[in-house]
């Protein structure tokens, strides 16, 4: 699954050599050019890096940034700035900011930085049939497309896609009930089993299974 970019740039050109470095390298790239839009788009997609300018209409970088840390949201992000005052810089990497590039630059060092920030977080990702679950953040995707999970369908998620054909004794499933019992446990595996489309098997007296595909 390609690595998914928010790219605010109010240069045009600039912006769109960026975004056409960045997509011959195999990354997705959505391209805005103001504030109002990033935020619509951050609010619209999930993203795996940000790039942004700082003076950009309707509201800067950093305001866009802290807005958005504000929100819990804790996408890296990198800026590319003319601003090259120790404040600025400062400010950036006090509001989360993961990197800071001063402009004027060549594209290939975007690149390099873009390509440096992904291998940094390479997390362990779970594939099972048309399922992918990425480990460290709890998100599980069917066909490429997240699927929302409460506590507990979280939970399960998690165990079962750790341990796939490997029986699971039935209290280690409990563990992820608010209220367990033996009821609760068989509502909240039919809901799972709906949820994701696996199949999920009772080795009677012994546990559950979701076994290798």
């Amino acid at each position: 699954m390609k690595k998914h970019i928010l790219l605010l740039e109010d240069d045009y050109e600039l912006a769109q050599t960026l975004q056409e470095l960045l997509e011959e390298s195999g990354y997705s790239v959505d391209m805005v050019h103001n504030g109002n839009d990033a935020i619509d788009a951050s609010y619209d997609n999930k993203y795996d890096l940000y790039i942004f300018d700082i003076n950009v209409p309707d509201m800067s970088g950093l305001e866009l940034l802290e807005s958005l840390r504000n929100a819990d949201d804790k996408t890296p992000a990198i800026f590319i700035s003319a601003l090259i005052d120790l404040n600025s810089i400062s400010k950036a990497f006090e509001i989360g900011a993961d990197d800071y590039l001063k402009k004027p630059f060549f594209p290939q060092e975007l690149l390099i930085r873009v390509n440096a920030k992904f291998s940094q977080a390479q997390e362990e990702i779970i594939e099972y049939k048309n399922l992918q679950y990425f480990v460290s953040k709890k998100e599980l995707y069917i066909d490429e497309k997240i699927i929302p999970l409460g506590e507990v369908q979280e939970c399960l998620c998690d165990t079962f896609m750790r341990n796939i054909g490997n029986v699971l004794d039935k209290s280690i499933l409990m563990d992820c009930l608010l209220q367990p019992s033996d009821t609760a446990l068989r509502v909240a595996l039919s809901k799972f089993k709906n949820l994701t489309g696996v199949a999920i098997k009772n080795i009677r007296g012994v546990g559950y299974i979701l076994e290798k595909s």
